[in-house]
């Protein structure tokens, strides 16, 4: 028996009372975890583990990256689609990895807690390789890009909705977007990367701050599948006209 404010109850009472009882959810339908940002410190850790394994064969040069799944129109094109998620997990310098992952470390705590551990994963990966379908269709199949700052772009459209459906103010949020706009407009920076993480947390942050609550589940995982079976499209499209060019005479 357990003592209560108005006797005793038995133990099966409580864990049924319990049972009962509906568990909290976030805005985006997430459950409330106590352990907030574990995941995004796992992807930093990732990261930093990745990092240390190029530069102990060899240092982050071309051929490090290139051999641990840096993007690379060409290598996608002939079979590597791997390398549309691995990039996200590689940087090109000490100094990359770092403003990208303190990026993370400020968005992502944020982003799991609203959206909660499992869509925040689907989400990260989602962002990653839509990132990097934008480069695979946009940027020179023989140019190589690496890094998560697509991803953290993916962070800052969803984070962006999350400020729209909450009525919070913006201002901070625009300037941080104008800097880091006018950033990726400079050489050596995939702006179609940071552009297809944006607008892939775009859409699904749309998703979750504005499914209504009872068909949050069902619109969540369809809008999921169709952004998986729109890369899917682009990422076969891209490579029919990669695949072209390299084999003379093939469509």
């Amino acid at each position: 028996m357990n003592e209560a404010s108005v006797g005793f109850q038995c133990g099966n009472c409580v864990a049924e009372g319990q049972a009962a009882v509906r568990q909290p959810r976030t805005i985006a339908g997430g459950a409330i975890s106590t352990n907030v940002g574990a995941i995004t410190m796992a992807i930093i850790a990732i990261n930093v583990a990745a990092q240390l394994v190029v530069m102990f064969q060899g240092g982050p040069g071309q051929s490090g990256l290139f051999e641990w799944g840096a993007m690379w129109g060409w290598g996608v094109a002939q079979g590597d689609w791997w390398r549309l998620l691995t990039a996200a997990f590689l940087h090109g310098s000490l100094m990359h990895i770092a403003f990208n992952m303190y990026a993370l470390y400020l968005f992502g705590p944020q982003a799991e807690h609203v959206l909660g551990r499992w869509r925040f994963i689907a989400s990260y990966v989602t962002v990653a390789v839509g990132s990097s379908v934008v480069v695979y269709l946009f940027e020179d199949p023989q140019v190589a890009t690496v890094g998560a700052s697509g991803a953290v772009f993916g962070l800052f459209g969803l984070s962006l909705i999350y400020l729209l459906r909450t009525k919070q103010s913006l201002n901070a949020m625009l300037i941080l977007l104008v800097i880091n706009g006018v950033i990726s407009l400079q050489s050596g920076i995939s702006w179609q990367g940071h552009l297809g993480g944006f607008l892939t947390g775009l859409v699904l942050g749309v998703a979750f701050g504005y499914a209504p609550k009872e068909r949050r589940t069902l619109i969540h995982i369809g809008t999921f599948v169709a952004l998986w079976v729109l890369f899917a499209a682009a990422i076969l499209w891209r490579t029919d006209v990669l695949i072209g060019t390299l084999v003379p005479g093939m469509a």
